[in-house]
C-alpha cells in the first residue's frame, strides 16, 4: 500500500501543521485540486464572492489574530497556531482582482499567504484561456512570490512562505500552485515551520546614541506609528515617553492604536496637512517609532521637519529607518525591545526634576493645541439639518459601545473617530493603504478571528457609504457564515474626499466647483442592499435614533448594517 499523496494533500496538510484553520477564497477550475483536498480536511473554506474580498478578509483575520497573539506571548503554545490569513484565487484574472486589496494587505503588514491556481506546466506554450505571468503581477506587492514547478518542491516553498510572511516586518506572499504540480504524487512530508524570531534588540553603539540625544534634548517629542501596535509595543511606548517626559503623537495617516488616547502624554495624531503637521514637529529632537506614512497627503511645499532636529529613527523594517526624515541615530530591532532598553538607559541619564519639566511643558503644548485638535472632529450642523454629523455618530458609537473592536474605512469620517475617542490598544484597526473596498471585507476577517476567542468582542466595521459600495456582497458572506458583525455607514451620499481635494487643489470652496463623479444622485438603498446580500438593514435618518438602533444591532447574532445620513 502507498503512502504518497497529492501534492494538493500536501499543501493541505501543511497549512493544519501550521495552525491554519480556514482558508478565503473564491474558487475556479484551476484550484479544484486544492477544493478537493480541503473537502476532506478539516479546513473550513470561506467563500468570498468576489477574490478582492477573499483577500480583504483574509488580512482582516490576520492583522486581528495578530493581536490575539500578543496576548498569548507568555503561553508555550504561542507559535503553534500562527497570525495567518490563507486565501486562495483563481489564476490570472482572479489573482488581478485581488490586487486591490493584497496592495492594501502590505500596507497593513498583514501576514497573509496568497494562492493561485496555473495552468499545466506542460501546456503554456499554447497560451491557455486565462494565462498570465502570476509572479510579476503580484512582486511589487509582496515580500517572497514563487510558482511551485515540482511537487517536491513544495514543502520547502510553502514552509519559506509562511516564515517569511511572520517574519518582521509581516507582509504577504505568493505562490502559484499549477494544476499537474497539485495532482502530482509525492511521498514528502510537510516541513517543520520552527520558530519565528523577532526583528533583535539593537545596536548598542546606537542605542547609546538614542539615549544620550533624549537625556541632553530641550523638547523631545516621540512619533509612534503602526509597527508599534504590530510588534505589541504599546506599554513599550508609554515607558519610553514616561522615562524621557516627551508628548507622544501618532504617525501621518496611522491607522492602529499605537499608544493609549487617555495617557497624559498622549497630544494628537499628526494631520496629513503641512501646516499643522510642521508645527508639531517643529521641536529639537523627535524620536519615530514604527512610522510608515508620515507624511502628507498631498505635495508639500516645505520641508515637515526642520534640518537642526536630531533625528532618532527606531523600526523592525530597515527600508523604513531615515526614508522620509535622515536619521541621526538608526536603530533596527523590533521596537518593543528597542524601547523598554532605551527606556532604562534614558532613565538613569535624566534626573526627577528635568523630567518634571518636560512633563509641565507637555501639558502647556497639549492646552494650546486643544482647539486645532477639536476642530479637526468637529463638523458643526447647518441651520436647519436633520441628518447627523459625524462628531455626533462617533460620541453615541462611543457612548454605547466603549470597548468595542473598530475595523475603520471611514476616510473623511475617520478624523473624529481619532480625536473624539481615546482609544486603547488593540481596539482599532483601519485601510493604511488608501485605495477603496477593504475596510469591509477586512470588518468580516476581523469578525470570524474575534469569533475564535474565549471572550469575543463587538465588532464594527467603521464604513463609508462610497467605500461601502465597492464591495456590498461582502455581506454575503457575513450572512452564509453567521459572522457577528455590525456594520456602520456614515452616510453622506457623496464621495467628500474628492470634493476637500478639489477644494484643496483648486482653492474655493463647493459652490465654485461643479464636481464631476462624486455624487450618488440617485442615492443607493444601502439597507435593502444588505438585506439582498443576507444581512438586516437599517436606516437611521435622524440623530436621536442612533443610540437605540446601535444597541439593538449589538445584542442581536449575525450581520446587521446602519446607513446612517450624516452632513457633510
Amino acid at each position: 500500500m502507498s503512502d504518497s499523496q497529492t501534492g494538493a494533500d500536501l499543501f493541505v496538510d501543511a497549512l493544519s501543521q501550521y495552525g491554519v484553520s480556514r482558508v478565503f477564497g473564491n474558487p475556479g477550475t484551476t484550484e479544484l485540486p486544492v477544493l478537493n483536498a480541503l473537502a476532506d480536511s478539516n479546513l473550513e473554506y470561506v467563500l468570498g464572492l468576489h477574490e478582492d474580498i477573499a483577500v480583504g478578509m483574509a488580512a482582516g483575520y490576520a492583522s486581528t489574530r495578530r493581536y490575539h497573539g500578543h496576548n498569548q506571548e507568555h503561553d508555550q503554545d504561542a507559535h503553534a497556531n500562527p497570525p495567518v490569513g490563507v486565501v486562495n484565487l483563481h489564476i490570472t484574472p482572479g489573482l488581478a482582482h485581488g490586487l486591490g486589496n493584497l496592495f492594501a494587505a502590505k500596507w497593513a503588514g498583514a501576514p497573509v499567504v496568497v494562492t493561485a491556481g496555473n495552468h499545466e506546466l506542460d501546456f503554456r506554450h499554447e497560451e491557455p484561456l486565462l494565462s498570465g505571468d502570476l509572479e510579476a503581477m503580484v512582486e511589487q506587492f509582496t515580500k517572497f512570490s514563487a510558482e511551485v514547478t515540482d511537487v517536491n518542491a513544495l514543502p520547502l516553498l510553502l514552509r519559506r512562505a509562511f516564515r517569511t510572511a511572520l517574519t518582521p516586518p509581516m507582509g504577504p506572499v505568493f505562490l502559484a500552485l499549477p494544476m499537474d504540480v497539485m495532482l502530482a504524487e509525492t511521498d514528502d512530508e510537510p516541513q517543520r515551520l520552527g520558530a519565528v524570531p523577532n526583528a533583535g534588540r539593537g545596536d548598542p553603539a546606537q542605542l547609546e546614541q538614542a539615549a544620550t540625544a533624549l537625556a541632553e534634548a530641550t523638547e523631545p517629542m516621540l512619533v509612534v506609528g503602526d509597527h508599534v501596535a504590530r510588534a505589541g509595543a504599546v506599554d513599550s511606548g508609554v515607558e519610553l515617553a514616561e522615562a524621557t517626559g516627551a508628548r507622544v503623537h501618532g504617525e501621518i495617516l496611522a491607522c492602529e492604536v499605537n499608544f493609549p488616547g487617555d495617557h497624559e502624554q498622549w497630544l494628537s495624531y499628526l494631520p496629513p496637512a503641512e501646516g499643522i503637521a510642521s508645527m508639531l514637529m517643529n521641536t529639537d529632537t523627535i524620536v519615530f517609532v514604527g512610522c510608515s506614512t508620515n507624511t502628507t497627503l498631498m505635495r508639500h511645499e516645505n520641508a515637515l521637519v526642520d534640518d537642526a532636529t536630531t533625528c532618532i529613527h527606531i523600526s523592525d523594517a530597515p527600508a523604513e529607518i531615515g526614508k522620509r526624515q535622515p536619521a541621526d541615530v538608526a536603530i533596527i530591532g523590533d521596537p518593543g525591545l528597542v524601547m523598554d532598553d532605551l527606556a532604562e538607559r534614558v532613565q538613569q541619564r535624566l534626573s526627577d526634576e528635568k523630567r518634571e519639566e518636560r512633563l509641565e511643558s507637555v501639558r502647556t503644548m497639549k492646552q494650546s493645541i486643544s482647539g486645532i485638535v477639536k476642530s479637526m472632529g468637529e463638523d458643526e450642523t447647518p441651520a436647519g439639518e436633520t441628518r447627523a454629523s459625524k462628531a455626533e455618530l462617533v460620541d453615541t458609537m462611543r457612548s454605547v459601545a466603549p470597548e468595542c473592536y473598530i475595523v475603520d474605512e471611514g476616510i473623511t469620517a475617520k478624523y473624529p473617530l481619532l480625536t473624539r475617542w481615546p482609544m486603547s490598544k488593540q481596539q482599532f484597526i483601519s485601510n493604511k493603504g488608501g485605495g477603496l473596498g477593504y475596510g469591509l471585507p477586512a470588518s468580516v476577517g476581523a469578525a470570524i478571528a474575534e469569533a475564535e476567542t474565549d471572550d469575543p468582542r463587538d465588532v464594527v466595521g467603521y464604513i463609508g457609504d462610497g467605500s461601502y459600495l465597492y464591495y456590498p456582497q461582502t455581506l454575503y458572506t457575513a450572512a452564509r457564515y453567521d459572522i457577528d458583525l455590525t456594520v456602520v455607514v456614515p452616510d453622506n451620499r457623496n464621495y467628500r474626499i474628492l470634493k476637500d481635494n478639489t477644494n484643496a487643489i483648486f482653492g474655493g470652496d463647493d459652490e465654485d466647483h461643479t464636481f464631476v463623479g462624486m455624487d450618488f444622485e440617485p442615492p443607493v438603498d444601502i439597507p435593502m442592499n444588505a438585506e439582498s446580500h443576507g444581512a438586516r438593514g437599517h436606516l437611521v435618518e435622524t440623530p436621536d435614533e442612533i443610540e437605540e438602533t446601535f444597541e439593538e444591532t449589538l445584542s442581536t447574532t449575525g450581520p446587521d448594517v446602519l446607513d446612517v445620513l450624516v452632513h457633510d
